[in-house]
């Protein structure tokens, strides 16, 4: 009897000491918002389910050649089977020469509007010449209010990239810049992409690759890890929580995706970016706006629409995060942030 009560008060004491330091640790993350990002780098991933030598697609398809289990430190696969690209679990040559084979295009559509030209899109072009999709020909879709500035840039890229230009009025807010961007692809894809190439990728304007973006991120339907959420717990991220948007998630999710990478083939993002900009224009018409406007937009539709492939934040890293062991490579990096001048509306 006497040592059953020890025991007891011993997990008593045990259970007092773990509650205590998690008290700490959550003031301490609070005060200090790089002491939580270290915490966060620690939380466990959760692990692959496929067994050993699972086959993606039929044939000889170089996804089927993806070893899942080449990272135990991250999670390389959903569990509706899509997997999650990290570095050390593709094969870069393999990809290369099967898209080789197929002679494909793959088109990059990018906005530079108001400041965000002048302040970014030299580097982001001249980045993406080097590292986007390498030895495969590219097409940049660049939607700019300024064609004059643009073509000072386009002198500067190489042969293995064709340039063509779209003009578009600056919005009098950013976030409409930001919304109107769907309905602007969706429309480019109709009137143009679904002629000139295979794949296309949309991408933000205030970031620069600095390492391969290759074949390896082509697929049906591509979403991309936020790089401030993969880690997270689900209900930490921030879907949309107002009913009356349509960009209302009713569950916890599956990921927290971010909108400054996504893409596909044409088809798949044409799908993708009609279902955000009707849900956008019946948001107006409610007199709502989404939170986080297309990328609350984005989220509910890979919610709803599962995506094919997923790339990890190496695909799109915020320095800011500072280290983790898990980031081997920065593929694409945010560029620091200067909203007070990037959005400036004159």
């Amino acid at each position: 009897m006497g040592s059953r009560c020890f025991s007891y008060l011993k997990y008593l004491v045990m259970k007092q000491k773990c509650f205590c330091l998690l008290l700490i640790f959550t003031v301490y993350s609070l005060v200090d918002p790089v002491f939580f990002r270290i915490l966060e780098g620690l939380v466990p991933m959760e692990k692959c389910h496929l067994p050993k030598g699972f086959k993606l697609k039929p044939g000889n398809h170089a996804d089927n050649y993806l070893d899942y289990w080449a990272r135990t430190d991250v999670q390389t696969c959903t569990k509706w089977n899509a997997p999650i690209i990290w570095d050390g679990t593709f094969n870069a040559v393999a990809y290369d020469e099967m898209y080789k084979k197929q002679n494909i295009v793959i088109g990059l559509t990018v906005f530079a509007v108001g400041n965000y030209l002048d302040m970014f899109l030299e580097r982001f072009l001249l980045s993406a010449d080097e590292h986007f999709m390498p030895g495969f020909r590219v097409i940049y879709y660049v939607f700019v209010d300024d064609l004059a500035k643009l073509r000072r840039i386009s002198v500067r890229l190489s042969d293995r990239g064709m340039l063509r230009e779209v003009a578009v009025e600056r919005q009098r807010r950013w976030q409409d810049n930001s919304m109107s961007r769907m309905k602007l692809i969706k429309e480019l894809i109709e009137t143009r992409v679904k002629n000139e190439a295979d794949y296309i990728f949309c991408f933000d304007v205030d970031q620069h690759f600095s390492g391969r973006f290759g074949t390896e991120a082509l697929g049906d339907s591509v979403a991309l890890l936020h790089a401030w959420f993969y880690r997270r717990p689900r209900f930490l991220y921030t879907y949309e929580t107002n009913p009356l948007s349509t960009a209302y998630v009713q569950s916890r999710g599956d990921f927290y995706y971010h909108a400054a990478v996504f893409g596909g083939t044409w088809q798949s993002v044409r799908r993708l970016t009609e279902a955000c900009h009707r849900g956008i224009l019946q948001d107006k018409q409610r007199k709502v706006e989404a939170r986080w406007h297309d990328e609350s937009h984005l989220n509910k539709y890979f919610w709803l629409h599962k995506p094919t492939k997923i790339l990890s934040p190496e695909y799109c890293w915020d320095p800011a995060i500072g280290w983790r062991t898990d980031i081997r490579i920065f593929r694409l990096q945010w560029v620091k942030k200067q909203y007070g001048a990037s959005r400036q509306v004159v």
